[in-house]
Formats: structure tokens, C-alpha cells, sequence
């Protein structure tokens, strides 16, 4: 048994308990917080917390909205008053990067998420319990998601107990059900219902399916063909139509099932309002454009935007966004480590978690005065600085949006010059 005061945080977010020489992160915790650990259990080289009590809380607490938080992964922080939460993420980015940058918060921080992803088990419906990768949380709700999430449950379950298909069960890999997803448009009000399944429907089971989501504008149901534990599959329209759509201010996306689409639709406006500001100079260069998020909202105020994905479905995405708009931004299929950079004025990065790596040595080469990274991940972009991005660019400034409240995380967007 180890008591004592939590003092900082770990840089992804734990409270940190030093004691006998050690430290041992502790979840659900922050500063100012008094705990008391019983057990714990060693992971990527540290000890986690795996049972603890809170003996006297800290007063950057507040009453969590969610009856499963404690338990479900999916919201860290949500113990926290959101304003300490914003002055945190902000100091953690800081102590990552060395950048100090204000931080914009979501402009709502309940009902905020335009998807969500409920894994479908023998051990519940729900989403995974932190810390335990066979441990699922049978949620009723979801107060980041929707407060439709127990509509979602409900069909679900009645659609299950109807047909009779199975549950996946996570330590055997069988059954027939894996995922259900749903998506919001939080500005259309349309809806989109994917099942992720390893069997196909048939007619009897795809009717069904139709019936007790007859709420939902698209309807799909994904075969998924391998045993990983994410929420992939291959989509087949089932009902209604093929696409839904998000309107942020004057901009209209299309969203598809497999879609990377910003899971924040409220604060996406502030985001794409600061790659907007950062941005200079008439040709722009959208890397790693995916379905055109920044190139179409740009395109919209007059740049002329050239975007390069590697993913062949989001490109045609992007193009149907585009045309969507009345834009004329083209986007190609390309890797972007091999894509030569030529006369563009600023170059827009928003690369996967991974960071930019080889493709930051093509900018570094190139003659590009302005490099806007856009991450998640400040690791990585301090990797990509230090790395390669520094010996041609200096930082300019930076600034913090809160796509992911009641979590640690947070979106960086931060203005890359050329050294003169």
C-alpha cells in the first residue's frame, strides 16, 4: 500500500505518485488529488495503478456527468473543471515541445463527438474499460457522444435478441457482430448506422436491420475479414443513402463509413479558422489532405489548393467535396515522402500519429516559405523538428484547439517559416 499527494501529470495525462524512489501513474487522477494505491502493474516499461482509492480529492475537481466514468477509457479527464483541463493540455504541450501556445476551447464539451464507436460482446455493449484490452463497459449513455446514444443501445439490443446473431466474444474471436458505429452530422442532423460483422446479413437479418434503425438517414453493414480489434471493415449499403453530410460555416463535407472525418464537428471551425490564418500566398500544398478538410475550406476562400492522399477512396472523397462546394481544388492519389514539393507559397501538413518522418527531409529540400503542421501528437512533431523541420524552419506561432475535451489531448497548429 503507497498513499500520497498527486503533483504533476505524466506527459499522457496520469497523475503521477512518487514514492520509495518511484513512480507510479495513476489514472482518473490529478494534481492536488490524495490517493492510496494497493496493487499495480508494469507496462511499457512503468508502473500504472491498477487499484487505488481517493482519499481527498483536489479542487481542479468536478462531479463527472457520465455514470461510467472511472471505468471507460474513453475520458481521462472528465473529473476535471474545464478550464484546468485547457490550462493543463496547454502546459503538457509546452513541456513536450518547448512552444508555449493559448489554447482555444471546444466551443461545446457535452454531446460534442460527431461518431462514436460501441464494441458489441459477450461481455456487454459498450466501449473498452480502461487498462484491460478483454474488458468492455456496458454503457446506458454516452454524454460526449449524443443523448440519442440510448436510442442507438436500444435498437441494437432489440435487433440482437430479434435475430438471434451472436456477440463477439474477445477472447475466442468468434461471433458474428463486432462493431456498431454511428455518425452525426451535429449541423445536418442526418445519421449514419454502420454494423461492422464478420458474416454477411441475409434477407431476413437486412430487413430487420433496416426496420429497427429506421431513424437513420444511411444505413451500412462492413464485413470485416480479419481478426484485429478495430472498427474496419469492408461497407455495403443497406438503406437509405450512400453518403451523410457535416456543414461547418460555409463549407459542406461528405461523410462515408470509412471516413477520417474530425470527430469534434463544433471546434473543427476554430481549427480550420487557424490553418486559415497561418496560411499565406496564393498556391497552397494540402498533405496528407485526406478527404479535403483544410483543402476545401481554403479553396472556399479564394487559395488554389492542390491536395495529396494515399488513400484512394478518400481522395474521390475530396473531389466530391470539392464539387460539392463549387471549388476547384484538385487532389491526387500519391505517398507523401514521394511527392515532389514545387512552387507553393505554404505547405499544410496533418500528418498520421506516426508524424511526417522521410516526407519532413522533401520539405527541408524544398523552397516552401510556410509549413502549417497540424498534430495531435506532440511527440511526434517535436521528432519531425528536431529531426529534420529545424534545419530549415523556425517555429513561428502556434496555437492549441480542443478537438478531444475531457481527455488529455489536444490539436497543435503551429506556423512553420523558412530561415532566412
Amino acid at each position: 500500500m503507497l498513499s500520497g499527494r498527486i503533483e504533476t501529470l505524466s506527459d499522457d495525462g496520469l497523475g503521477v505518485l512518487l514514492g520509495g524512489g518511484r513512480e507510479i501513474h495513476v489514472p482518473f487522477a490529478y494534481p492536488g488529488d490524495f490517493v492510496s494505491v494497493s496493487s499495480k502493474r508494469r507496462r511499457f516499461g512503468r508502473l500504472i495503478a491498477r487499484d487505488f482509492k481517493l482519499i481527498e480529492p483536489s479542487s481542479l475537481r468536478q462531479a463527472p456527468r457520465c455514470p461510467h466514468f472511472g471505468r471507460c477509457g474513453g475520458c481521462l479527464w472528465q473529473g476535471m473543471k474545464y478550464k484546468e483541463q485547457l490550462g493543463l493540455k496547454a502546459e503538457l504541450f509546452e513541456r513536450i515541445t518547448g512552444i508555449s501556445a493559448p489554447v482555444k476551447g471546444s466551443p461545446k464539451i457535452w454531446g460534442f463527438r460527431n461518431v462514436s464507436n460501441f464494441i458489441v460482446t459477450t461481455a456487454g455493449v459498450g466501449l473498452k474499460e480502461y487498462g484491460n484490452p478483454l474488458g468492455v463497459v456496458s454503457v446506458r449513455e454516452c454524454p460526449v457522444f449524443s443523448n440519442r446514444t440510448p436510442e442507438y443501445l436500444r435498437s441494437l439490443r432489440d435487433f440482437l435478441a430479434e435475430t438471434g446473431l451472436k456477440p463477439l466474444n474477445l477472447r475466442k474471436r468468434s461471433g458474428d457482430f463486432h462493431y456498431l458505429q454511428i455518425r452525426e452530422g451535429k449541423f445536418t442532423g442526418e445519421v449514419m448506422v454502420n454494423l461492422i460483422a464478420h458474416t454477411r446479413p441475409s434477407k431476413e437479418v437486412a430487413e430487420a436491420f433496416k426496420d429497427y434503425f429506421s431513424f437513420a438517414d444511411s444505413l451500412y453493414w462492413s464485413i470485416k475479414s480479419d481478426e484485429r480489434d478495430n472498427p474496419h471493415g469492408e461497407p455495403e449499403l443497406v438503406g437509405g443513402k450512400p453518403l451523410i453530410t457535416e456543414k461547418i460555416g460555409d463549407v459542406r463535407y461528405l461523410i462515408h463509413p470509412n471516413s477520417f472525418f474530425q470527430t469534434n464537428s463544433y471546434a473543427l471551425g476554430l481549427l480550420l479558422k487557424a490553418v486559415e490564418g497561418f496560411t499565406e500566398g496564393g498556391r497552397v500544398l494540402d498533405l496528407y489532405s485526406g478527404v479535403g478538410t483544410f483543402g476545401v475550406w481554403l479553396a472556399r476562400r479564394g487559395f488554389d489548393v492542390e491536395g495529396v492522399e494515399i488513400n484512394p477512396s478518400a481522395v474521390e472523397m475530396a473531389k466530391g467535396n470539392a464539387e460539392l462546394n463549387g471549388v476547384n481544388a484538385k487532389f491526387h492519389v500519391g505517398r507523401a515522402e514521394e511527392t515532389p514539393i514545387g512552387d507553393y507559397d505554404t505547405v499544410i501538413v496533418d500528418p498520421p500519429r506516426r508524424g511526417l518522418k522521410e516526407a519532413a527531409e522533401l520539405l527541408v529540400k524544398s523552397r516552401v516559405e510556410r509549413v502549417i503542421y497540424v498534430s495531435c501528437n506532440p511527440k511526434a512533431f517535436k521528432l519531425d523538428y528536431e529531426n529534420y523541420l529545424g534545419r530549415a524552419y523556425r517555429i513561428g506561432v502556434a496555437v492549441l484547439v480542443d478537438m478531444f475535451p475531457h481527455t488529455p489531448h489536444v490539436e497543435a497548429v503551429v506556423e512553420l517559416v523558412r530561415r532566412r
